[in-house]
């Protein structure tokens, strides 16, 4: 795969990701124009989540299976048309609707661009593509709120917040084109059949989990919320041992419980469970302590977050150099450095309060995007360094499921608690604790990143 077909399955990766956040910005206009509740708004978020987290494995075993281009092209069209659909969507259930719909979409795309690079590169050229993998995720997550901020302030002929849906759609209508020349074909050596029971009892764990603790704040927490969270753990069980019998008796299971035998994978997937969760909630709770508690408009909110993406971007392009030199300790770094600028930014928020403005924020900001830069891309790299290419799309699948569940849970754990805490401690205190919690996440993992094991 050229330089080209790269920049394309990379596209691929980042529309999904840019769309998780984008609406971060755009909630007060969609709440004002649709008269959308706080029920409404956080399933326009969340249902994107979980469709998006529930189906991704699934997404990469057909890929594996039918060929990832053609799972690719097939994720990317239909991504653009629940893009359309979004953005003339005439009411709240409308967009909440077109919203899960999207989320399946990116579930079809996103494992095949790791799975594509998995299969078509090696050594060196591996290693960079999987740096570049790393670097366009985190920028996505980060650029998403900065776009959606510029796009509704730009009402662009009259939009407003409908643009951060409809610019999706020449953005696909190019990577299609794009694809279709430079992406190579690729699909498993022995394609195997859906594993049906797994992907029921995988769906609903992941539901169970998220759809309660997404919804459960605006809704009060009714009788249906509780029942679901006690569903999970017996879902979950469940899951488990499905699969491993189906292993056992040479069925292909939806995630071979042999993946996770794989050293790298199994400690670096415990790792990136509280990196994901705190990542998530950290961008959800700042999208709306710039906002609201600040007061700040959607350019000044993405202006704030901009030293954030540019150091993020520039320690994931230094990540391979620095691998080769200081081997996986780069993540270990990488987590002290992301909890100063936490703390620089907690401080900051603290004494400051309320005349904050971009500049004065960029220092920590930017400390922060700098550490999550060198964490990354190279855990993506160690986890992905020992699963076969046969396996690929599996492996990719569970990886980014895992990180997409986190995500999601850190946004309805953490922005559920600093909703929560609002009214009774105001958006600086809702926010200091939010990101005490975050700096005890970032200390798990300097911890479990001293038990990586070594990279070449």
């Amino acid at each position: 795969m050229g330089g080209l077909g790269l920049f394309t399955v990379l596209l691929g990766a980042a529309l999904p990701l840019i769309d998780f956040f984008i609406v971060n910005v755009a909630l007060p206009s969609i709440e004002h124009d649709l008269s959308a509740g706080p029920a409404l708004l956080e399933l326009v978020v969340g249902g994107y989540g979980v469709a998006y987290a529930v189906l991704l494995v699934l997404g990469g075993r057909v890929g594996d299976s039918l060929g990832r281009r053609r799972l690719f092209l097939i994720g990317m069209a239909a991504f653009g048309v629940t893009s359309l659909a979004c953005g003339l969507a005439p009411n709240a259930w409308s967009l909440v609707a077109a919203r899960v719909a999207q989320g399946a979409a990116s579930a079809l795309m996103l494992p095949q661009v790791l799975a594509t690079i998995q299969a078509t590169t090696e050594g060196p050229r591996r290693a960079r593509a999987l740096s570049l993998y790393g670097a366009t995720g985190g920028l996505s997550m980060v650029a998403g709120q900065i776009l959606g901020g510029v796009l509704v302030a730009a009402d662009l002929a009259g939009t407003g917040w409908r643009a951060v849906f409809l610019v999706n759609v020449p953005v696909v209508l190019l990577g299609l084109v794009l694809a279709v020349r430079t992406v190579p074909d690729t699909r498993a050596g022995r394609p195997a059949g859906v594993d049906v029971p797994g992907t029921l009892l995988l769906a609903l764990s992941l539901v169970s989990l998220l759809l309660p603790l997404t919804e459960g704040r605006a809704a009060g927490w009714p009788l249906w919320t509780w029942v679901s969270l006690a569903v999970f753990p017996v879902a979950a069980v469940a899951f488990y041992f499905t699969e491993r019998r189906a292993d056992r008796r040479g069925r292909t299971p939806l995630v071979p419980p042999s993946l996770l035998r794989l050293e790298s994978l199994r400690r670096g997937l415990a790792l990136l469970l509280p990196f994901s969760i705190g990542f998530g909630g950290f961008m959800f709770v700042l999208a709306v302590t710039l906002q609201q508690g600040l007061e700040m408009g959607p350019v000044a909110a993405g202006l704030a977050l901009a030293p954030m993406a540019v150091a993020f971007f520039g320690a994931s392009l230094a990540g391979p150099r620095l691998v080769t030199r200081f081997g996986s300790r780069i993540v270990t770094a990488g987590g002290v450095i992301q909890a100063a600028g936490i703390a620089l930014l907690l401080a900051t928020l603290r004494h400051g309060w309320p005349d904050l403005g971009p500049a004065v924020l960029a220092p920590g900001t930017a400390l922060a995007g700098l550490g999550q830069g060198f964490q990354m891309p190279v855990l993506i790299r160690l986890m992905l360094s020992d699963v076969p290419a046969d396996r690929a799309g599996a492996g990719s699948g569970v990886m980014i499921t895992a990180q997409q569940s986190a995500v999601a849970l850190g946004v309805a754990t953490l922005g559920s608690l600093f909703l929560a805490l609002i009214p009774t401690a105001g958006v600086r205190g809702a926010v200091s604790v939010t990101l005490l919690v975050q700096l005890a996440l970032i200390a798990l993992t300097v911890v479990l990143s001293l038990r990586l094991p070594r990279m070449r």
